[in-house]
């Protein structure tokens, strides 16, 4: 028996650089009523228009409001909820690059200056534009991961007060915008956690709020718990038993692992969500949302986690039977999931440890050969399959009918990682034993391994024109285009080196010291140890 939910939808993050094409979210929008979800939340930090807001996500493919309308209605028709999904408190991080236009009201990073009458202008203009572009009278604020607030300019002009007592008065203000157009507001809630705490989000045990701040929390507003890293019931369980101390309704957020740079992580998600919807059933909770985030360049295709989002779903209506979910994802899809589920592969660093992430395929594809940061932590693990792994994914291909492009584009990964992920490896190798043999025939396997990332480069290409807007393809443009770029001047360095041009090669002498895991899903940290931008 199935059981009843209010809300069980899907989060899409259409804010880190990948604005969906309208066409496409409709096609989200089919699969997702095709497996028994009901809503869909669009994440847009500042990719919409505002009337009298020309930079309000300039140059970003921002939506229009007839663009949303579309949308709406073709939701509509099919029987899902849209619910806009913004910001009103921090994470307006292009927003605060327009400092001539938007300086006033910036207290820190990228977080609004509370108190400041400008700001809540700002915010009575979301509220009216998403009051046309949605006929939904629900909306997530957002209000998450403000970890300065009140520590920037606002300490400047007020001095230091309670920080509870300034997120709770903002909190009072964006509830009384939102009252003025029909809206309920539901807002991450992991702000009340961390002042509590000092920082942390997730408790093992039960936590008290100071001077009554649970209490404090308007009652119109619906609190969502996030949590996706959690393998195990018990701190699903503790943390929603912690959110009844509010009296607010709850919502729970999961999230299906698509912010790991170009692969998907649905081993991952499977293992994250069973336990968590073992949890939801528990405590009865009603509003579900599988978050879908973009994080650092959004270049996975959230299609690629379409069995996650089926599993999870059968999950929250208990059913748990592995060969069942398999059986109904091809009936819905046609589509072997066992063969959806190699698009993990990119990410694995073996067949036999599939669930693994301390490092993911966009580190090892943006870490510089001759600088070689990630080298100890790849000499550790057994030789990656990658050339298996192209192979695979290609022969899966064949029978993924409209997804087959996804499949494409990371075989073609998998082509350049066969030869990439050692390369910086055996050249640091070969340099310091003084192996100019080997030297010289790696050069040309730096001009192979540029010519496969050209291959790559065309191939997402086609998945992202297909899915994307173009704007924010430029930065995929640049970073992968920069990767190429640096394969033929390390070929070139070797050769000056061979030819007797140059003495040393300084950048292979330094000492690669231990792996500190800090490159993972971070272009910047993973390209260089040198500031960027």
């Amino acid at each position: 028996m199935k059981n009843e939910y209010t809300h069980f939808g899907v989060m899409l993050d259409c804010s880190r650089n990948a604005v969906m094409k309208v066409s496409e979210v409709k096609r989200l929008i089919d699969c997702l009523q095709k497996m028994g979800y009901n809503t869909l939340q669009l994440y847009t930090e500042d990719t919409y228009e505002m009337d009298g807001e020309p930079y309000f996500g300039y140059l970003r493919g921002r939506y229009t409001v007839k663009e949303l309308q579309e949308i709406d209605d073709y939701a509509n028709r099919k029987g899902i909820e849209l619910i806009p999904c913004v910001q009103t408190l921090a994470h307006f991080t292009n927003l605060v690059r327009h400092r001539l236009a938007y300086g006033e009201i910036i207290d820190v990073n990228d977080i609004l200056l509370i108190d400041e009458p400008k700001t809540y202008e700002l915010i009575e203009k979301i509220f009216q534009t998403l009051s046309k572009a949605f006929r939904s009278r629900l909306i997530n604020i957002g209000m998450d991961e403000a970890h300065m607030v009140g520590l920037g300019k606002y300490l400047d002009k007020h001095g230091y007060q309670d920080r509870f007592g300034i997120l709770l008065r903002h909190l009072n203000k964006v509830v009384e915008i939102a009252k003025k157009y029909g809206f309920t507001p539901h807002m991450w809630s992991d702000m009340f956690f961390r002042l509590a705490t000092g920082g942390g989000y997730y408790v093992s045990e039960e936590i008290q709020f100071p001077d009554g701040v649970a209490e404090k929390v308007p009652k119109e507003v619906e609190l969502a718990y996030w949590d996706y890293y959690h393998s195990n019931k018990k701190a699903y369980d503790t943390m929603l038993a912690m959110h009844t101390k509010f009296n607010n309704k709850i919502w729970f957020a999961g999230g299906a692992w698509s912010w790991n740079g170009f692969a998907p992580f649905n081993a991952y998600t499977l293992e994250t969500m069973k336990p968590a919807m073992e949890s939801v059933i528990e405590h009865g909770i009603k509003d579900v949302l599988i978050t879908m985030w973009g994080d650092d360049g959004a270049e996975c295709s959230v299609f690629s986690l379409l069995p996650s989002l089926y599993a999870i779903r059968q999950y929250a209506d208990g059913n748990f039977d592995e060969k069942e979910i398999k059986k109904g994802f091809y009936k819905l899809f046609k589509i072997s999931y066992d063969d959806y589920m190699l698009l993990d592969l990119p990410n694995q660093f073996s067949y036999e440890t599939p669930k693994g992430r301390d490092m993911v395929c966009k580190s090892i594809f943006y870490a510089d050969p001759f600088l070689g940061w990630l080298d100890k932590a790849i000499s550790e693990k057994r030789a990656v399959p990658y050339a298996q792994y192209a192979s695979d994914l290609k022969k899966a291909s064949k029978g993924a009918g409209e997804y087959a492009y996804i499949f494409e584009s990371l075989s073609t990964l998998c082509s350049v990682l066969e030869l990439k992920t050692e390369l910086g490896i055996k050249t640091r190798r070969a340099y310091q034993s003084g192996d100019k043999k080997t030297l010289n025939a790696l050069v040309k396997e730096y001009s192979k391994t540029a010519k496969r990332t050209e291959e790559f480069h065309k191939a997402f290409y086609v998945l992202w024109n297909k899915e994307n807007k173009p704007q924010g393809w430029e930065v995929q443009d640049a970073r992968i285009g920069g990767v190429i770029r640096r394969l033929y001047t390390c070929a070139e360095r070797l050769k000056e080196y061979l030819a007797g041009k140059i003495e040393r090669l300084e950048e292979l002498e330094e000492e690669i010291l231990p792996y500190d895991g800090l490159g993972v899903n971070s272009y910047a940290r993973s390209v260089s140890m040198n500031k960027l931008g």
